[in-house]
């Protein structure tokens, strides 16, 4: 893998638990995740969420692929007004996981509000009970390692809950994206993302980091 510029060595996050790269030999085929670099700044505390929402007594409100990719198109369209840097998500029947920062405009649970009303008015126009469950779980990623072990789960939870063999086999996840690089319909805070910003002429300039552990 190609080290980042010098304009990008302040914010490269250098994942030394296994080398340079996320990887999981899980499954079928090894994989390998490069860490994100060319990153978007933190909020003041610096620190990543691990977010889960689920569907109103876990109903399996996602259980169409037509409702996955309607979640995905809400998530993107968040994400633009908000500025908001999403690292790795998966939609799955019943809920949902996402790895976000706080965003740059409004509170996170402003946006996650914005993002939850919006899937509702699409997936649950006049329905009787409420489309999601009234609050959701929140994780604060303070390291590496616990960036590299959500990350990891939000991958593999199609796997472990035998919806798939693979998690490049489970389409409305970010984990395609980082296996090829490919853009898909969520723009994904990675290192494919920071070389794209980089050839674009795009530099950003503030400095994250996390705790070691």
């Amino acid at each position: 893998m190609p080290r980042p510029s010098s304009a990008w060595a302040g914010i490269f996050i250098c994942h030394r638990l296994s080398g340079s790269f996320i990887t999981d030999s899980h499954g079928s085929a090894r994989y390998i995740l490069p860490m994100p670099w060319g990153l978007k700044r933190f909020h003041q505390s610096r620190n990543l969420h691990f977010l889960t929402f689920s569907c109103y007594r876990r109903l399996p409100n996602f259980q169409h692929p037509n409702s996955r990719t309607i979640f995905e198109s809400s998530l993107e369209r968040v994400r633009q007004k908000y500025d908001l840097c999403v690292y790795g998500y998966v939609v799955m029947p019943e809920h949902v996981h996402m790895l976000v920062n706080e965003p740059e405009r409004e509170t996170l649970a402003k946006a996650m509000q914005s993002l939850k009303q919006s899937v509702a008015r699409t997936l649950a126009l006049g329905a009787a009970s409420p489309f999601w469950q009234a609050r959701y779980y929140d994780f604060n990623v303070w390291s590496e390692r616990k960036f590299v072990e959500k990350l990891r789960y939000i991958h593999r939870n199609p796997v472990e809950r035998g919806l798939v063999v693979r998690p490049e086999d489970w389409v409305w996840s970010s984990f395609r994206h980082y296996m090829t690089g490919e853009p898909g319909p969520v723009e994904i805070e990675s290192e494919w993302t920071g070389r794209k910003r980089e050839r674009m002429g795009i530099f950003q300039t503030a400095k994250i980091s996390f705790t070691r552990i």
